[in-house]
Order: C-alpha cells, then sequence, then structure tokens
C-alpha cells in the first residue's frame, strides 16, 4: 500500500501583509509537521492575500514577496509545501510555489487568467504557458491554480494524461449563497474524469467587500468527497491518501488509456521536475502505513441557506474590522428592521460591549420606534444613546428659509433629517475611532431609496446585498437561535417607513419588496431585458419605475460606503456601469 499524508492549510491571510502572512504560513507548516503530514498545500496568493490590486505595481511589494518565499524554504524540511505567491520572470505571474524538504523545487505559473465579475488579473498577470509535474519520493504531482481547475480539457487533463496521481489546486473563490454545492460538483467532475485525487485548497476570510469561504475539498478518483473544510473558519483538513486506488482506476478505464496513448503520440506529455531520492516516475514505490492511522471524520451537513448567509455576514464584518484596525462599530438604530438585523450582527461579530447604538428621533419618530431601540438594545446588552435631532433640524431650516423662499416643502427637507443624523454618526466616529456601519439594504440601495451623505455615511454596508426579504429572513433565523427573540417582534411585523415625513411608508414610494427585489434580481443578478422581466409576470410599469430608478442611481452606489457580497452580482467590483449613460433597456 502507497500512502500520503496530504492536508490543506486553509487560512485566513491579511493582504498586503508579507511578514503577518509568512508567519502564519511557517505556524501552519510546524503544525502539520508533528502531524506526520508530507504534503501540505496553501491557498492561491497565501503570502501577499487576493486580491492584491495595485499592490501588484509596487516593485518593492514583488521583491518583499519573493524574499518571503525563500525565508519559508528552510522550514520545510521533511515535507512539501504548495504555496501561492507572486512570481517574476520577465513578468509577473500568479503562481505556486513547490518547496520540497528545503529545497525550492521548483514553480507553477497560472494559465487562465479570469477577468470577470469581481476578477481582473490581466490587469496584472502574464498568463502560464506550460503545466508540468513534480515527481516526489512518494508521489507524481501536478499543480494548478483556481481557474486552471473550471476548464474540462485544461492543465488537470493534461496533467493526468502524463501520469499524474495528486492534482493539486490553490484556490481563492470567492463566495455567495449556493456557490458551493456547484463549485463541490465541478471539482468531483475533475477528480473521476481524470481518475486523480485531487486537492481543492480554498481561501477563507473577508477582504473588502468579497468573502472567502473556505470548504476546500480532497475527492478520490472515483469523485468521491473524502474531507471538506469548515465553511468560513481556519482549518488543517487532512486525510491519508491510498496511492494504489489510482493505479486501480486507471487500468479499469479505457478512456484513461486511450488518452495517455495520444499524448504519447503526439509528445505531449509533460515534462517532471523531480526531487532528491524520487525517480521520474514513482509509481512502483511502497511506503509503510502512516502511524497514528488519522481519525475518520463525518463530512458535516452544509449550513441551510439562512445560516450560511449569516456566517458570511459575520465573517465580512468582522475582518473587515479587524484588519483595518478598528475595534468597536457605531450603528444608527432607528427601531427598524435594517439597523436591527445590523446591530445584531454586529454585536454577534465584535461583541455587545463593542457596539454602540445612536437613536436620533426627529418630531416625526414615532413613540413605538423609540420604544423598539430601546428593547432591540436591552436584548443585546448594547449601550443606546438618544441623540435627539429635533433642535438642529429647526435651525438649519432657518438658515435656508431666505433660500428656499417659495418652494413647498418636498425630499429636500426629508434628506436634511438623514443628512443630520450622518453628521452626528461620522462626528462620533471621528471622536471616539468607531467604524460606522450603514445600514440600507440592497433593495433600497439598488433603487436609490437611501440619502447621500445620510444614511448612506458610513464605513461598510453590511447589507447592502442583502434584499429586503431576505433581511427579514434573516432576522427570522437569528431570533430562533437563542431561547428568546433578540429582535423584538413589533420590528418584524410593522410596514417599513423611513419616518422622513408624517405617516411615510416604504410603499408610497415603492413597489411592495417581494416585487421589487425580484424585478432587481432579475435585472441586476440576471441582466434581463424589460421583456424578459415582463414575460415572469410582473406588471410593466412596474417593471419601468424600478428599472429607471436603478438606472438613474448610479451616482449614489459609487459613493457607497463598501459592501458585502453575498449574492452572485452585488453592486460594487463586480457591476461595473457608467454614471453617465442614457442606455436604458
Amino acid at each position: 500500500m502507497r500512502l500520503l499524508r496530504a492536508a490543506m492549510a486553509q487560512i485566513n491571510p491579511v493582504v498586503g501583509d508579507l511578514d503577518g502572512n509568512r508567519k502564519k504560513i511557517v505556524r501552519w507548516i510546524r503544525k502539520a509537521r508533528k502531524t506526520g503530514v508530507q504534503l501540505l498545500t496553501f491557498p492561491e496568493l497565501a503570502l501577499t492575500g487576493y486580491p492584491p490590486k495595485d499592490l501588484l505595481l509596487k516593485p518593492s511589494f514583488i521583491q518583499k514577496n519573493l524574499d518571503a518565499v525563500e525565508k519559508i524554504v528552510p522550514e520545510t524540511r521533511g515535507l512539501c509545501v504548495v504555496l501561492g505567491f507572486v512570481d517574476y520572470q520577465d513578468d509577473l505571474y500568479n503562481a505556486a510555489a513547490v518547496l520540497h524538504d528545503g529545497v525550492w523545487l521548483g514553480t507553477q505559473h497560472k494559465i487562465y487568467l479570469p477577468n470577470y465579475d469581481v476578477f481582473d488579473e490581466n490587469r496584472y498577470f502574464q498568463a502560464g504557458i506550460e503545466s508540468r509535474l513534480f515527481a516526489l519520493d512518494c508521489a507524481l504531482l501536478g499543480v494548478n491554480i483556481c481557474e486552471d481547475i473550471w476548464f474540462p480539457g485544461g492543465p488537470t487533463m493534461d496533467m493526468a494524461k502524463s501520469g499524474a496521481e495528486v492534482v493539486i489546486n490553490i484556490s481563492a473563490s470567492p463566495f455567495h449563497a449556493g456557490k458551493a454545492p456547484n463549485r463541490q460538483q465541478m471539482i468531483s467532475t475533475r477528480a473521476n474524469d481524470n481518475l486523480v485525487f485531487l486537492l481543492f485548497n480554498n481561501l477563507v476570510g473577508g477582504q473588502d467587500d468579497l468573502i472567502f469561504d473556505g470548504r476546500s475539498l480532497l475527492l478520490n478518483p472515483q469523485g468521491e468527497t473524502i474531507a471538506r473544510g469548515r465553511a468560513f473558519e481556519e482549518e488543517l483538513v487532512m486525510a491519508d491518501l491510498n496511492l494504489e486506488e489510482v493505479r486501480h482506476e486507471r487500468l479499469k478505464s479505457p478512456r484513461n488509456r486511450r488518452s495517455v496513448f495520444e499524448a504519447r503520440k503526439h509528445g505531449t506529455l509533460l515534462p517532471v521536475i523531480t526531487s532528491r531520492g524520487a525517480t521520474a516516475r514513482p509509481t512502483g514505490r511502497t511506503a509503510d502505513a502512516l502511524k497514528p492511522e488519522l481519525p475518520r471524520k463525518l463530512l458535516a451537513a452544509p449550513p441551510d441557506p439562512c445560516e450560511e448567509i449569516y456566517r458570511a455576514l459575520i465573517l465580512g464584518l468582522t475582518d473587515y474590522a479587524a484588519k483595518n484596525g478598528f475595534k468597536k462599530a457605531l450603528i444608527g438604530i432607528s427601531g427598524g428592521i435594517d439597523s436591527a438585523l445590523t446591530a445584531v450582527l454586529a454585536t454577534d461579530a465584535l461583541g455587545a460591549g463593542n457596539v454602540l447604538g445612536v437613536f436620533m428621533p426627529s418630531a416625526i419618530s414615532s413613540r413605538e420606534s423609540a420604544e423598539d431601540a430601546k428593547a432591540l438594545a436591552k436584548n443585546l446588552g448594547i449601550v443606546l444613546k438618544t441623540v435627539p435631532i429635533r433642535e438642529s433640524f429647526d435651525a438649519l431650516l432657518k438658515t435656508l428659509k431666505p433660500l428656499f423662499k417659495g418652494r413647498p416643502r418636498d425630499t429636500t427637507e426629508e434628506n436634511i433629517q438623514a443628512r443630520l443624523r450622518g453628521i452626528i454618526l461620522m462626528a462620533l466616529s471621528n471622536k471616539f475611532g468607531y467604524l460606522v456601519l450603514s445600514t440600507g439594504n440592497k433593495s433600497e440601495v439598488g433603487v436609490g431609496y437611501a440619502t447621500l451623505y445620510g444614511d448612506m455615511a458610513g464605513g461598510l454596508s453590511v447589507l447592502s446585498d442583502v434584499p429586503k426579504t431576505q433581511v427579514y429572513k434573516l432576522a427570522a433565523y437569528r431570533n430562533d437561535l437563542g431561547r428568546r427573540p433578540v429582535i423584538p417582534e413589533r420590528i418584524l411585523t410593522k410596514a417599513p417607513s423611513a419616518e422622513l415625513s408624517p405617516g411615510q411608508k416604504d410603499s408610497d414610494s415603492l413597489p411592495e419588496y417581494e416585487i421589487l427585489d425580484g424585478i432587481l434580481h432579475a435585472y441586476v443578478e440576471r441582466d434581463a431585458s424589460a421583456d424578459e422581466i415582463a414575460a415572469l409576470g410582473y406588471d410593466r410599469a412596474t417593471i419601468r419605475q424600478v428599472i429607471g430608478m436603478i438606472d438613474g442611481n448610479e451616482y449614489k452606489r459609487q459613493q457607497a460606503a463598501p459592501g458585502i457580497r453575498i449574492t452572485p452580482r452585488a453592486f460594487g467590483t463586480g457591476r461595473r456601469l457608467p454614471i453617465t449613460n442614457k442606455y436604458r433597456g
């Protein structure tokens, strides 16, 4: 029996923290060595963090990243480490270093560079042109990087044809809700089609608007998952691989035999880099069973949709605060559902002692809103300060009265209230160093039902990719977790209102949220036309209204605080429309 103890370090690096990331990598190498690991992998660009963006244009950054790899090399004595870094060979490459037994054995460049959605790798990297294999004393390995694995006839197939027994894919695959099952099915297909053990080592953590969910996978040649990393957590994912399974499955497979024949016939077998003590084809080498044997772990069931999104938001908020040096968060609490859910998320992420709520009533604010804000704060155990804005509002109206003479009251006065609240929150942020969390949801952000420099003010918009209907589901999910609900029932059941004018309801200006969210999803996430949306059963007048609001408010969204991406198409880096734009679809 030929066994290989393989492990994936599913880690959470910090973009640009080369020294900190190096030290983290070394800690995981030392931890893995104690468990008898022979092969250890790290995610894509683990050394620099992902995505490093224009840091890659700084020559000093590239050199320090290369120096850091050299410092890691001596730590690899006794095992093989595959590590994501930035290589420089006449140009920049997204690369994997193969470090074996204290030697930098070789480097594999990423071949397929994604340049869609949130990815912009053609801006920075040259594409690799050749795959290669690495012969260790225990196995023949192939290494590829993230996008490379998504192509059925890509590097993985080339590696398998040339005899690779284990294919490693180091990845930084961003999260969106519902992506994990599709990704796992794709990885399973690659393993089974190519009859290899496949290690998919994914990044974990929050980086600006992106979330990386981990859930690294280790699959056998039948495409079965034998180890899976936890979602949204750092972890060492390990398994013992019986490499005889590869040989056995390939002997049974005529298609594998034919593909190998074609590769030999056409001279397309990949070059092999050989380590000390290894032959170019170590397929007949035997090894004693590893001791102690790893305990078998049951694969955890995937989280339900609300749990998955909730945990993603917690990770995004936690990392955004910690990685940017914030310990405390500040939230304007209105007594409504959005600020309530934001406050709950902040409390779960940062701790009740690190969250301050501010209730800023005007003459229009209802008694119920004040009661609900206080009840929420009490349930969460956070401090709630009340800062009335009535006097400030009246004083500002008096100042503007000569300029507004002859003009009726309209949304201008409504927005002044929201902007006064923004001034108060930002003043407290400046004075005490709090991170202001804005509270708008995707439905409001999408159609511009928010005040620029008012309730949109802040350092992070936690719910900006969460539609209003999903906000209610997440609130109900969180209430069900504890012995008693933390969000008061009335907040969940009362009609949504901005409370900027007497008797105001969201439904006065917007379609019902179930309708709005359906149109928003089709138009923004599916790029559907008005006719295509109408074919789904929505009223054409409502479609025109919603599309007009979405298209007319791009200028607001591009000035908004960054949000946390949880859908396939969030407002932000993944959706790049011009502000000045006359096209109406």
